[in-house]
C-alpha cells in the first residue's frame, strides 16, 4: 500500500484554496490534513468550522482534522457535522483523554491523539487501545515551515514498540518538517502516515512530491 500521505492545507495558497484541494484530489494522497488552532493552546490562529465544511464539499480524500485547541471535547460533535473523518486531539489539552477518544468514536469518527515534542510516549500507555491514530509532532505546533526535530525518529520507534506490545491497531502519523529525507527515516522507524505542508504545496510539482512520499517504505 505504501505510506499514507496527508498534505497539510495550512501551507496551501488560501487565495486559491479550491484549486489546492483539487490538486490534492488528483494526487495519490489518501488523506488531507486540517490544522485547527485557537490562539490559546498554540500561539497561532488558523481556520474553523465553516472552512472545514467547504473543504469537505470539495475534497474526495479522508479529512484528517487536527485540533490544536483547549477543551477539544466541546467541539467533537461540531467537527463531525463539518465532515471530519479522523479527529485528533492533543494529550496535553484534554483533561479526560480516555473519555474524549470514546466520544469521538461514538460520533462515528476515527479517534486520534497527538503528542507535542516534549510529551513522552509513555503518556499513552493506558489509553493506546482507544486510539486509532497517534500523531507525533516533529516540530512545536502552531506554525508551518519549522525544522524537523530529530528525536521524533526515536519517539516513533518507542511508539511502535508500545503499539506492538499492547496489540493496539493504532496508526502512527508524523507532522512537522517532513520531506523525502526525514520521511524515509520516519517510515523506517515505523510511521504509517506522513503529514507534509510546505514540502508539498511549495513544490514545483506537488503531485509528484506526494508520489515520492507515498513510495517511501520501511
Amino acid at each position: 500500500m505504501g505510506t499514507i500521505v496527508s498534505p497539510s492545507l495550512l501551507a496551501a495558497d488560501f487565495m486559491n484554496l479550491g484549486k489546492e484541494v483539487e490538486m490534492v484530489n488528483r494526487s495519490e494522497a489518501e488523506w488531507v490534513h486540517l490544522d485547527i488552532m485557537d490562539g490559546v493552546f498554540v500561539p497561532n490562529i488558523s481556520y474553523g468550522l465553516p472552512v472545514v465544511e467547504q473543504i469537505k464539499k470539495a475534497s474526495r480524500k479522508v479529512l484528517d482534522v487536527h485540533l490544536m485547541i483547549v477543551q477539544p471535547e466541546r467541539y467533537v460533535e461540531a467537527f463531525r457535522k463539518a465532515g471530519a473523518d479522523i479527529l485528533t486531539v492533543h494529550a496535553e489539552a484534554s483533561t479526560h483523554l480516555h473519555r474524549t477518544l470514546q466520544q469521538i468514536k461514538a460520533c462515528g469518527m476515527k479517534a486520534g491523539v497527538a503528542l507535542n515534542p516534549h510529551t513522552p510516549v509513555g503518556t499513552l500507555e493506558d489509553i493506546i487501545g482507544e486510539a486509532d491514530v497517534v500523531l507525533v509532532m516533529s516540530v512545536n505546533p502552531g506554525f508551518g515551515g519549522q525544522s524537523f526535530i530529530a528525536h521524533a525518529v526515536e519517539k516513533v520507534r518507542k511508539l511502535k514498540r508500545l503499539i506492538e506490545k499492547t496489540g493496539s491497531g493504532a496508526l502512527i502519523e508524523v507532522d512537522g518538517g517532513v520531506n523525502t529525507e526525514t520521511g524515509r527515516l520516519l517510515v523506517e522507524a515505523g510511521a504509517d502516515a506522513l503529514v507534509a505542508g510546505s514540502f508539498v504545496f511549495r513544490s514545483e510539482h506537488p503531485e509528484e512530491t506526494v508520489r515520492e512520499l507515498k513510495e517511501l517504505k520501511a
